[in-house]
């Protein structure tokens, strides 16, 4: 599965964090909304934004209270968004995204979390050249999909590029076109198990050393679990055998 490891997988992680996830949600709400306004009409971001917390079905009235803080309706912290990158095990780039309350707490964080697990920060730009971003839509892969049909809708709404393996479709746009490809694949009825702008890594690492893996596998781990991390990037080639 390389890129985007097993759906399985994912899902258990996913079910496994839902109450730290309706954290971090919350947070990119208020920051969507304070950045471009409340109603999600006129501001993809923040429409973007609800529809992933609705995806992992967050409490309709703790999304209208992210808003409201984000409107500047209720008190709420002040989040400002940093990117961190560096190095992981064997030379894998990481891209961390987050959204802060303490610019001093998640710098120290993160520094500890790659240092810990035989990685390095690095400075801003150092591995950002091996990514590219892009708008980026998975769709799981059923019986009631037909893969010729989802191509020709992906590619006649706007998408760059249309990738299949064992387990996922994978629907790739410019970040501008993004919200158009989503909207009408959403208007078609497909499903979407992930949709996103994000940092597609443009060449894949792999690891054969078990002790690396491990490593690596625990700063991921540790990086994601933090309530400051939006999200992470790398162009480690995972498999899950």
């Amino acid at each position: 599965m390389g890129r985007h490891g097993t759906i399985v997988n994912r899902k258990n992680k996913q079910d496994a964090k839902k109450a730290q996830m309706f954290t971090k949600y919350a947070r990119l709400i208020t920051v969507a909304a304070r950045e471009g306004g409340s109603d999600p009409e006129y501001n993809i971001a923040l429409k973007n934004a609800i529809d992933k917390a609705k995806a992992i079905n967050m409490p309709n009235e703790n999304i209208d209270r992210a808003i409201k803080k984000g409107a500047g309706i209720e008190e709420g912290e002040s989040y400002e968004r940093i990117v961190y990158e560096g190095y992981g095990t064997g030379g894998i780039a990481v891209i961390v995204e987050t959204l802060t309350d303490n610019r001093n707490r998640t710098s120290s964080n993160i520094r500890y979390y790659f240092d810990k697990n035989g990685g390095n920060l690095g400075t801003p730009g150092c591995v950002e050249y091996l990514f590219e971003r892009k708008g980026q839509i998975l769709i799981e892969k059923n019986s009631d999909i037909q893969e010729e049909d989802l191509m020709e809708a992906a590619l006649e709404a706007g998408a760059e590029d249309f990738q299949a393996d064992e387990e996922v479709y994978e629907i790739i746009s410019s970040p501008e076109d993004f919200y158009t490809v989503k909207t009408e694949l959403e208007k078609k009825g497909y499903v979407f198990f992930e949709a996103d702008v994000a940092m597609i890594p443009q060449t894949m690492v792999r690891l054969e050393n078990e002790e690396q893996i491990k490593s690596m596998n625990k700063l991921l781990d540790m990086l994601e679990e933090d309530d400051d991390v939006q999200k992470v990037y790398s162009n480690w080639e995972q498999s899950y055998e």
